[in-house]
C-alpha cells in the first residue's frame, strides 16, 4: 500500500511539471473564473443593500396619510416606524400643510422634522445650508420659486404675521428641488402645529425605506390589515423601479457567472483533451503492466484536482481583491465577506473542472494498449 502511494505521488509529480505549460493554461483558466465568479457573487449577496442605498437618492418610497380626512396623529408616525422590522426604514418626516399670512403675501408653509430632510430628499440643491435639529423655530428653509417671488436671500428675515403675533424667521437655505417644494416655505413640525393650531397633528408622514425582495411591498400590505384608518402606499415610480433594477442586475450577474464557468470548462476540457493525447503511450504502458481503467482514471483525476484546488484557492483570494475593486468603483463602498460565499464559489469552480474532466477520462478507458504501444 506504501509502494503504491509513493508511486502515484510520483505520478502525480511528473504529470504536474514534466508538461507545466498545460498545466499553466488549466491553472489559469481556473484561477480566472474562480476570481470573477467569486467576485460577482459576493457583489450579487451584497448587492440589494447597496443599490437600495444608491437608489435612495431618489428620495421617499412610502407614504402614510388619512384614509378619512386630512389630517392624522403625529404620534401615528412613530407607530410606524416602531412597527417597521430594524433597519427597514432609513428616513422619515412628518409634513403639516398650510397657508400664512406673511408681511408680503400669504405663503404656503409646510412643517417637517429638519433632521430627516438631507437623507429624505437627497436630491435637493441647497444654497445656504441644511437645518441640522428639529427643534429649531428661528430659522426655515424656502423653495427657489417663492424666495424670487419674495425677493430674498441666504439670510435674509421672513416675517410671519398673525393676530397681531409677529414671528421671524431666518432664511437659512434656498431649496431648489424642482417640484412642489420649490413653492413651499420649510419651517420646524413644532413651529407649524403651534401657528396652523393644529396640535400633534399631520397632513402625511413620508419614507425612504430600504427595498429589497420586495420588503416594502409586504409591510404596506400588513399595515393595511391592522390600521383601517391609515392609507399606507410605497410611492411606486421610486418602489417598483428599485426592484426592478435589483431584480434585473442580479439576473444579469447570474447569467455572466454561468457563462464565465461553461467558457473555463471548455477551456479546460481542451487543455486536459489534449494532455491525455499526449500521454495515450503512458496510460498504454500502464494498462499493458496490469494497471485497471479505474486506476489510471483516480490518477489523472487527483492530478485535475490538485491544479483545480490550487487554482480555486488562488481565485477566491483573487476574487476578494475584485469585488472590492467593483464596490468601490460603482458603489464607493466595501464588500462584505460572507460566510457562503466561499463554499459556493469553491463547489461551483469544482464542478466545472470535474464536468470538463469527463470526456477526457472516458477517451482513457477506450485507450487499447497493443494498438497505441505498436503505433497504430
Amino acid at each position: 500500500m506504501a509502494a503504491s502511494r509513493q508511486i502515484t505521488r510520483r505520478l502525480l509529480w511528473r504529470a504536474l511539471s514534466v508538461r507545466n505549460q498545460r498545466v499553466w493554461v488549466v491553472f489559469f483558466a481556473l484561477m480566472v473564473s474562480t476570481a470573477i465568479v467569486n467576485a460577482l457573487v459576493s457583489v450579487y449577496f451584497d448587492i440589494d443593500i447597496k443599490m437600495s442605498r444608491e437608489l435612495r437618492t431618489f428620495g421617499a418610497n412610502f407614504y402614510l396619510g388619512p384614509a378619512h380626512g386630512h389630517t392624522l396623529p403625529e404620534a401615528d408616525f412613530d407607530r410606524l416606524v416602531s412597527a417597521a422590522p430594524p433597519g427597514l426604514v432609513a428616513a422619515g418626516s412628518p409634513y403639516l400643510y398650510g397657508t400664512a399670512r406673511s408681511e408680503l403675501e400669504n405663503v404656503a408653509l409646510a412643517g417637517v422634522r429638519f433632521s430627516a430632510l438631507p437623507a429624505l430628499v437627497p436630491y435637493w440643491q441647497v444654497e445656504g445650508a441644511w437645518i441640522g435639529v428639529d427643534f429649531d423655530d428661528r430659522n426655515a428653509m424656502i423653495g427657489r420659486t417663492l424666495a424670487s417671488r419674495l425677493n430674498l436671500a441666504v439670510g435674509d428675515t421672513l416675517s410671519l404675521v398673525k393676530d397681531g403675533q409677529k414671528k421671524a424667521l431666518r432664511i437659512k437655505g434656498i431649496v431648489d428641488a424642482g417640484d412642489a417644494s420649490d413653492s413651499l416655505l420649510f419651517i420646524s413640525l413644532e413651529l407649524a402645529q403651534d401657528w396652523l393650531e393644529k396640535p400633534g397633528l399631520m397632513s402625511h408622514a413620508l419614507f425612504s425605506m430600504m427595498n429589497s425582495a420586495g420588503n416594502v411591498e409586504q409591510f404596506a400590505a400588513a399595515l393595511r390589515t391592522g390600521h383601517a384608518d391609515w392609507a399606507v402606499r410605497p410611492i411606486r415610480k421610486v418602489s417598483a423601479n428599485e426592484g426592478n433594477v435589483l431584480v434585473k442586475i442580479q439576473g444579469l450577474m447570474g447569467l455572466v457567472s454561468i457563462v464565465i464557468l461553461l467558457l473555463s470548462t471548455l477551456c479546460v476540457n481542451t487543455s486536459l483533451t489534449a494532455i491525455v493525447s499526449e500521454r495515450q503511450r503512458e496510460f498504454a504502458l500502464q494498462k499493458a503492466l496490469g494497471a485497471a481503467n479505474r486506476t489510471i482514471v483516480r490518477q489523472v483525476l487527483l492530478e485535475t484536482l490538485a491544479i483545480s484546488l490550487a487554482a480555486t484557492v488562488v481565485g477566491c483570494l483573487a476574487g476578494f481583491v475584485l469585488a472590492q475593486v467593483l464596490g468601490q468603483t460603482v458603489f464607493s463602498a466595501s464588500i462584505g465577506l460572507r460566510a457562503w460565499v466561499l463554499p459556493i464559489t469553491v463547489a461551483l469552480s469544482l464542478s466545472a473542472a470535474l464536468g470538463a474532466a469527463v470526456l477526457p477520462l472516458r477517451r482513457i478507458m477506450y485507450i487499447q494498449p497493443a494498438r497505441v504501444l505498436k503505433g497504430e
